[in-house]
């Protein structure tokens, strides 16, 4: 499936070479492509602003991570929220991207009929090793621009968090990195403090 992750095309003429129109798909076909097997169950991608992603293979630290926070977490926000481990989450008709950690609202069946639009998201977690660039980069402004109202980077290399908060139609507005041994709360949760240590292994 060769060209289903190119993001451009070109011909060449003479000398020059010809741009053509990048295609881009929507949710519904990106789901129709799985069930027709074009791409196979296997195969980690997400769906970013129309493209087909390949999602980065997790090595043994960011795994750990991931698991520790989520676990945490878990158990911070057991009466109060659901949290979603690498399951997609439905941005816009463009976008479906699956975020390592995602802190949405309780759903009596646990969202069986859809995927979490960003109304129903509290906050989105990536946890970053060698995509911490990808993930400031590419990840903030999707999420900012979906109006995603907190957005967290575990970075695992320096065992820091970077928080943005305060969207806007292009980036957060508020970006923070935080050390280890200090605490914050989730904006949705103000009552909730969350140890900055626990969220790593």
């Amino acid at each position: 499936m060769p060209t289903l992750f190119q993001n451009r095309f070109a011909i060449a003429k003479g000398n020059t070479m010809t741009q053509t129109r990048l295609r881009l798909w929507n949710v519904d076909e990106y789901h129709r492509m799985f069930e027709t097997g074009i791409i196979k169950t296997e195969e980690r991608v997400e769906l970013i602003e129309g493209q087909v992603i390949p999602i980065s293979a997790k090595n043994p630290p960011h795994a750990a991570t991931t698991l520790c926070a989520s676990d945490y977490l878990k158990r911070l926000l057991a009466e109060v929220a659901l949290v979603r481990v690498q399951d997609p989450i439905q941005l816009s008709q463009y976008s479906e991207p699956e975020p390592d950690i995602a802190v949405v609202r309780l759903d009596s069946r646990k969202y069986i009929d859809h995927h979490p639009a960003p109304n129903e998201v509290f906050l989105l977690i990536e946890v970053a090793d060698t995509t911490l660039e990808a993930d400031r980069k590419q990840k903030a402004p999707l999420y900012a621009k979906a109006g995603i109202a907190e957005y967290w980077i575990l970075d695992v290399n320096q065992r820091q968090v970077d928080v943005f908060r305060e969207p806007d139609l292009v980036f957060y507005n508020q970006q923070l990195i935080l050390e280890e041994n200090v605490s914050i709360s989730l904006i949705a949760f103000p009552e909730i403090e969350v140890q900055i240590s626990q969220l790593f292994p």
